[in-house]
């Protein structure tokens, strides 16, 4: 099996940054794509980036420009860099994996980690 473990979230002002990790450990072999998706109260989760093993990128069009996702596959963890934060990010970031070349990875989860974007 797959584990994934985010770190990273925090409490941050508006126009603020920061960087949340994740951490592939387990069955590392079966995982392509990676990425992070993120669930604020009462809303579905979304997704937010992916990143194929291939370095190929997709960007939610709301975090375009401010986040900016990227991988180490030596090390098989996804890195997601958040600029510019808006209260609208406030969410349990999670991470995903994927089994395949997805530009939206949903196999495998880790188990969130909260940001907190304040006005």
């Amino acid at each position: 099996q797959v584990h994934l473990v985010e770190s990273g979230g925090d409490l941050v002002q508006a126009g603020g940054s920061l960087g949340l990790s994740c951490a592939a450990s387990g069955n590392i072999f079966s995982i392509n794509a990676m990425g992070w998706y993120r669930q604020a109260p009462g809303k579905q989760r979304e997704l937010v980036a992916a990143v194929t093993r291939g370095g190929i990128t997709n960007y939610a069009d709301s975090v375009k420009g401010r986040f900016t996702i990227s991988r180490d596959n030596a090390k098989n963890t996804v890195y997601l860099q958040m600029n510019s934060l808006k209260p609208e990010d406030t969410a349990v970031y999670y991470c995903a994996a994927a089994r395949s070349v997805s530009a939206a990875p949903r196999d495998y989860w880790g188990q969130g980690t909260q940001v907190t974007v304040s006005s």
